[in-house]
């Protein structure tokens, strides 16, 4: 079977926002979402012209380099910034990586309740402008292993994911 080719494409808000709250499991793809909401065949193959795209990562450079993490006084802000940048770059990646999980804990979920029934203590925050929530309740050096763990499922290169641990 041949590989599939993804593509990034930018749509406004509200469209955005109606693929997202029609997601029905962590780890759908926007691919998939669309799939079905459409009810188009899995096998579909629609060929298209190339669409003009933003670089992998701008969200992110923008944000280290304004130094918009520098305004927050708790590593938890920073955390909460972090995550909602790298989902509004690029939701379906974050989708897919979303799935990382610890020892005896799941780290992101489609609800509170979720991570609340999966622990205690969790404190679980949602993600602002995404469908997920996740744990706050971690030392700040787990947090930067959620971060890192999830850049890297997404994709990101090796140095822009150590900036942004470092900064948490």
């Amino acid at each position: 079977m041949p590989e599939k080719m993804m593509k990034t494409i930018e749509v406004d808000e509200d469209l955005y926002r109606y693929i997202a709250s029609n997601t029905r499991h962590i780890g759908e793809s926007a691919s998939d979402i669309l799939r079905r909401l459409l009810k188009l065949d899995n096998q579909a193959d629609v060929r298209t012209e190339p669409v003009a795209t933003s670089a992998p990562g701008e969200g992110v450079l923008r944000m280290l380099d304004a130094g918009t993490l520098s305004a927050y006084d708790s590593a938890i802000e920073r955390f909460m910034t972090i995550l909602s940048v790298l989902y509004r770059d690029n939701p379906v990646a974050f989708a897919q990586a979303s799935d990382i999980k610890g020892r005896k804990r799941i780290y992101f979920a489609d609800s509170e309740s979720a991570l609340l029934a999966a622990g205690n203590t969790t404190k679980p925050r949602a993600i602002e402008g995404s469908p997920y929530w996740v744990i706050t309740n971690t030392n700040t050096g787990r947090k930067r292993n959620i971060v890192t763990q999830l850049m890297a499922a997404m994709g990101y290169a090796h140095g822009l994911i150590e900036r942004v641990s470092k900064s948490i």
